[in-house]
């Protein structure tokens, strides 16, 4: 029993679980620290790395951006990526144990209709099998058996999870239970408004899935838009403006042409590498928050865009030489 209060913590104090999450946001702000030292030493010349051979201060690329820009990315994706992964993973992991708390309240309320305590009730549901819910019931029980006051099990039972609906569930059932009365009834009340919570935020989750698609599928074509551009329309701009002012040259200067500046080129395409970077974050970002309301799902999602945008634009679009 010393065991499982020391791992709940005192109220509105982190737990173990929150200061893990807290220490994996930390090393990831340091190792980004990291990354953004060493790519401001590569732009400064300090430090002769490439990602890409040819990109770092030569005609393609008159200045290095590029590479500044490598390590931002790297340092966005330590941020992001391990975070984002930690607590959708225990946004998960609550997911599948509220999703059977209603099971476990409706199998009380039938224990407690054959005349037990509401702590009796408990022990005997713990029996049962209820996925991860499982040894968070098992614990709760225990406590009971040891003497533990239902009151003080619910709510060390209620910090564990710490999760809105069972804030709500356990507040229901103590309440209840002080009052006297048919618990039982209580509980199948619980249960029910418990379940028909779940289902709506299931359907809302359905209805939302198209918008999640929208925006993946946006972003693709963002991607395949800008290796079009530099597949086709941006090499033949080169080479017109490359003909255009050897004519000029030819001419001595005298010919009506219009000129091209294909020394912007590459800027513009740094601008949509740029452009890329921005929507990969905020794209995900967005993404999570539409799919479950969380900005750490949204972390993920950032993650999983922001991958695959910056290994799209730094090793499968074309380079362009000016």
């Amino acid at each position: 029993m010393t065991t499982t209060i020391k791992s709940v913590g005192k109220e509105g104090q982190p737990t173990q679980e929150g200061f893990k999450d807290i220490y994996v946001l930390l090393i990831g702000l340091a190792i980004a620290a990291l990354f953004l030292v060493i790519g401001f030493l590569s732009y400064s010349g300090v430090i002769g790395f490439e990602f890409r051979a040819g990109e770092n201060g030569t005609v393609a690329n008159p200045e290095p951006l590029n590479i500044l820009l490598d390590w931002m990315v790297l340092a966005a994706l330590a941020i992001l990526g391990p975070y984002g992964f930690v607590r959708a993973k225990k946004l998960s992991h609550i997911n599948g144990i509220e999703k059977r708390l209603p099971d476990f309240l409706r199998d009380v309320a039938e224990a407690g209709r054959f005349g037990m305590t509401l702590p009796e009730a408990i022990i005997v549901a713990s029996k049962g099998r209820y996925g991860p819910l499982t040894e968070e019931i098992k614990r709760m029980a225990s406590q009971l058996e040891w003497g533990v006051p239902v009151r003080e099990a619910l709510h060390l039972f209620e910090q564990r999870i710490n999760t809105p609906l069972t804030k709500r569930v356990v507040a229901i059932i103590i309440k209840a239970n002080e009052a006297g009365g048919n618990v039982a009834d209580v509980l199948t009340m619980v249960s029910h408004d418990a379940k028909e919570a779940q289902l709506a935020e299931e359907q809302r989750r359905i209805s939302m899935s198209t918008y999640l698609a929208v925006i993946y599928i946006s972003f693709g074509v963002f991607l395949v838009t800008i290796y079009i551009m530099a597949a086709t329309f941006l090499p033949e701009m080169i080479t017109a403006g490359t003909q255009i002012g050897s004519a000029t040259q030819a001419a001595g200067g005298a010919s009506g042409a219009v000129a091209i500046s294909i020394q912007f080129i590459p800027v513009i395409f740094l601008a949509f590498f740029v452009a890329v970077i921005v929507h990969a974050i905020g794209d995900g970002i967005m993404a999570g928050v539409i799919d479950s309301g969380k900005l750490e799902v949204g972390m993920m999602h950032a993650t999983f865009m922001l991958v695959a945008g910056w290994i799209f634009m730094r090793f499968l679009v074309p380079v362009l030489n000016v």
